[in-house]
This record gives structure tokens, sequence and C-alpha cells, in this order.
């Protein structure tokens, strides 16, 4: 034999050392190219999908979150031209919430941490621009924390103080906004953002604060320049009139049926804000004893003169007194003629003459009173109520009535008459109709056309659709793995094996193998037996010990 070692492996070696070398050498080819394919099938299915976890990093941001997930051994790579940074499919919903726990991305906006890292030498220009910066990168991480802003940016301006009070100057602040697509800011989110930033910085007036979106649109009223209703204004008055409507409907809904009645209300509502302050004075009071006596001062003096008939008072002063206070009616009666009885009444210059004459008894008597009343008066205040309904307009279609013959054909019909005015009362009733009002209402009867249906979209196909098109390729990539290997083993392997079977040795050799083999068998099948033999005495022994304790005896005793 020309290999030393007998049996068929010997065979085996030896075919093999019978085949050309170039046949040789296109086996190990094949062979590799079989196994490579399979490695890269497996490597390639294993290579995870990787989407974008951000994009537009500034360098500060991009250097602590690459630092990041290299902490966190989360693989990553960059997109071509370096523009997005790209982690494994399945774990970017998991690194972004851990980054945001850790403060990243920062946008590229400093805040206070500015003032930390100040120069020695840093002149106190220098300081206040870093406090601006600091104070503008704080305000903008504040407004991007809102749900509806991507990023913001904030402008502050600030004037040169002055020592003349007219002279200076209030602060200003513009914010540039940019939304996330489809998201919009109300009226209240605006006005939330300019209190936000006025409250933030000393003297900052709210109209003083401007604030535009990416699209250039001014998101803050200017003023004087708005001429209708403040949002809130609005606001209410939809609400109102929506409010009449649903009331309408929801009235003669169940008389006429679903979808068969349409209401629309505009309403005049006056947002005026008035008061009024009055004070009413009342006329005097017909008779004294009705009013109300506030406060009551009398004053009396008396005098007499001497019996000898000589002026009282000062002499030459005659002229300088009051006139005495009359004692008789100004209308006397007439004078009696001379030489009268006694007890007639004396004649009218007697009298003159008996108080004025310097010979006649003389006395005067004074009496001053006076008399406060209370002032009958009303203060009135008055307050106009906000939100008044000044007059309301309301129009209502009503569907006519459907009816099914006995052939089960549908057909419309209009209302009566009567139907009519009830549906015109019961809608007067609900939107409480007022003729001095001005309230007007206007139902109507009339056939609603149905629409024709809107086109349905086209169903995507099914080849067409994103879920089928990855599994497809999926497919197609393991189905041109096993089609490489198949035409590798079954268009290269199999002619070479081919080749080999048919590599025949010599008859002589093919006896000396056959007899190699054959004997190596007999051998093996020796050993095979004295195993098994061996094997059943040991569990012979073990199963029953007194009897190969007798067959032992015996041999020993036949020896001897």
């Amino acid at each position: 034999m020309a290999i030393g070692t007998p049996g068929l492996p010997a065979h085996r070696m030896q075919v093999l050392g019978m085949i050309p070398l170039q046949q040789k050498f296109g086996l190990m080819v094949a062979l590799a190219a079989v196994v490579a394919l399979m490695a890269g099938g497996w490597m390639w299915g294993q290579t995870p999908d990787y989407r974008v976890l951000y994009a537009n990093l500034s360098d500060r941001d991009g250097g602590a979150i690459i630092s990041s997930l290299q902490q966190m051994n989360v693989p990553f790579k960059f997109a071509e031209g370096g523009g997005a940074l790209l982690v494994p499919a399945n774990q970017v919903h998991e690194v972004r919430l851990r980054l945001a726990g850790q403060g990243l991305p920062k946008g590229g906006l400093v805040g206070f941490e500015l003032m930390e890292t100040q120069k020695l030498g840093t002149s106190q220009f220098q300081e206040q621009v870093n406090y601006q910066r600091a104070l503008e990168g704080e305000l903008a991480r504040s407004i991007q924390s809102l749900a509806a802003v991507n990023g913001a940016r904030v402008h502050l301006a600030f004037s040169k103080p002055s020592v003349f009070v007219r002279e200076q100057q209030k602060p200003s602040a513009s914010v540039l906004l940019s939304l996330h697509p489809g998201r919009n800011l109300d009226a209240g989110q605006v006005s939330a953002i300019v209190h936000l930033v006025s409250s933030s910085i000393p003297d900052l007036p709210v109209k003083n604060v401007t604030v535009i979106d990416q699209t250039g649109s001014l998101l803050t009223a200017q003023p004087g320049n708005n001429l209708g209703l403040e949002p809130g204004q609005l606001k209410y008055l939809h609400e109102v009139e929506q409010s009449f409507v649903k009331r309408i409907e929801a009235i003669l809904t169940p008389i006429t049926g679903p979808n068969n009645v349409l209401a629309q209300v505009t309403a005049d509502i006056d947002f005026t804000q008035s008061e009024n302050v009055a004070e009413i004075y009342s006329p005097n009071q017909a008779a004294a004893a009705a009013a109300a006596i506030r406060s009551q001062q009398t004053s009396e003096s008396n005098g007499s003169g001497s019996g000898n008939g000589s002026a009282g008072g000062v002499p030459g002063a005659l002229s300088n007194q009051p006139p005495s206070t009359p004692t008789a009616p100004i209308t006397a009666p007439n004078a009696a003629p001379a030489g009268a009885a006694p007890g007639q009444p004396a004649a009218a210059p007697a009298a003159a003459a008996a108080q004025t004459g310097g010979s006649v008894a003389q006395g005067n008597s004074r009496r001053d009173s006076t008399i406060n009343y209370e002032v009958d008066k009303t203060i009135r205040h008055t307050r106009q109520p906000v939100g008044m309904i000044k007059r309301l307009s309301v129009a209502v279609v009503v569907n006519h009535r459907k009816q099914v013959d006995a052939e089960g054909k549908v057909t419309s019909k209009p209302l009566e008459t009567d139907e009519v005015e009830q549906i015109n009362a019961l809608v007067k009733e609900v939107m409480g109709y007022s003729k001095d009002r001005g309230d007007s209402l206007n139902v109507t009867n009339s056939v609603f056309s149905v629409a024709d249906a809107e086109p349905i979209a086209a169903e995507v196909p099914l080849w067409k659709q994103p879920e089928t098109i990855a599994t497809a390729k999926d497919v197609g990539r393991n189905v041109l793995i096993a089609g490489l290997v198949l035409f590798l083993v079954l268009g290269v392997l199999r002619p070479l094996l081919t080749k080999l079977a048919e590599v025949r040795l010599p008859a002589p050799e093919l006896a000396d193998v056959a007899a190699a083999h054959v004997a190596e068998t007999a051998t093996q099948q020796r050993r095979a037996g004295y195993t098994e033999n061996l094997d059943t005495a040991k569990q012979l022994a073990r199963s029953e010990p007194k009897l190969v304790a007798n067959v032992v005896k015996e041999w020993v005793s036949g020896d001897e």
C-alpha cells in the first residue's frame, strides 16, 4: 500500500492524492466561498438598522453626546457629510430619553454658565455683554420647553442709563420662534411668552416685546392696530352663538329627525364698559314741618328807656341806632277825632310821636332765629354689565319630511303650515326672541341636497407599502445568499465530488485495501465481543455474588 495507515481512510487519502492539483485548488476555493457566503449572510442579518438620533448638532453638543454614547456603550455613526448622528433603530427613543435626562442637547444656547468662565481682567463692557448673552440664552431655553416650540432665539436691547428722567428709555425684546410642523400658538400662549419675557427683565413693559414665527408672521398685536375684537371677546362671541345653535338643533331634532335641521346664529354683543355716578338733589319740601331740621339758633335782646323822657343811648347817636321792632301792625285802625273819649284809639301821628318823641317812654326788643334744614340728596352709582346681547339674528333650515311608500321608494314632502309655525314658535322660545331688541328669525323648509360622496382614497397597493418593501428586501437578501450557496454546492462541489467518485485504484491495490478493511473489521468485532463479555461478567458478579464465588471456587479446585 502506498499509504502506511491501513483501512478505508488510507484509501480515501490515496484517492485524494490522485486528483490533479488544479481540481484540488478549485475544490478549496469553492469550500472557502461557501463558508464566506454563509458567514457574510449571518453578519448581514445581524447588522442593525441605523436611524437619525439628532441632526444639525453644534460642535459643543455633538462632542457631549458622543461622550455620553461611548459611556452607554451605544454604537453610532455619522451620516454622509456629518449632518446627522445615527444610532441603531431599536435604541433611538431610549437614547433620546437618557440624553434628555442629562440635559442634552442644549441647542447651542449658553446660559448663566457663561458667567462661570470669567477671566481675570475682563472689562465692564465684556461683563455686560456676557450677562446679556446669558440672559438671552436662559429665556430661549425656557421658551423652547413649550410643546409647540422647536427652537427659539431672544434678542434684548438695553439703553444706556441717563441721569435725566425724560431721556431714559425702556428696554425692549424680540423673540423668534421656530414651531414644530403643524403646530400653532393661540393668542393666550403668545401672551404668556410676552409676559414671561417682560417679567424676567426689570423695567421691560409688555408693549416692548415682539414675537414672530419662522415664517415672519407677527404674533403679537401692536397697540392701535387692533381694529376688531380681542381674542377673549371673539371666543365669548363664538361660544354664545354655538350655544344657541346647539339649543335650537337639540329641540328640533326629535321633531325633524337627525340630520334634518341646520341653524345659524349671529349675535350682536355689547362689550362696552361704562360706569355712571349721579348726585340728585330733591326740591324743598312744601311744608317746613316735613323737613328734617339740621340745626336751629335763636337770639333775643330787650332794652327800656328812662322815665323822664330823655333820649336813651349815647347822645348824638340816634341816627346810628337800628330801627326798633315794630309793636303795632303795619296797617293801623283809623285815628279817633280830637277830643275823643278815653278808650278810643289815638291818632296815628300821636302813636308815631310816642315812638320817636323824647318825652315818651321808649323800649327796644330784638329777636333773631336761624334754622338749617337737611338737604335731600341721592347718589347713584351704575355699572353696565359687559357682554350683553344687543340683537340676535337666527336662520333655521328644515329638511322636507321623508316618506316611504309600499314599494320602498323614498320621497320627500314639505312640512305643513302648522308644523312650520310650531317650529317658529319653538325657536323663538329657545332664543328668547325680543321684538323691542330687534331680533330676527327666519325658518325655511327646503329639500336638502345630498352631497356627492367623496372619492375614497385609493389604497396603497400591497407591493408599495413600506412594510412589504422591507420584508421583500430581507427575503431577497436571504434568497440571494441561499442561491449563491446552492450554486457553489451544486455547480462546483458536486462535479468535483463526482469526479472523485469516478477515480478507481488498480485491482491489486483494491484487493489489498479490501483485505485490510476486512481484517480491521474483524479485529474491531473481537474487541467488541471481549468487551461485551467482560461487562456481562461484571454485571453477573454484582447481581449473583454467591454464584460467581462458587464458580471461582470450582476453578481453583480444578487447577489443584
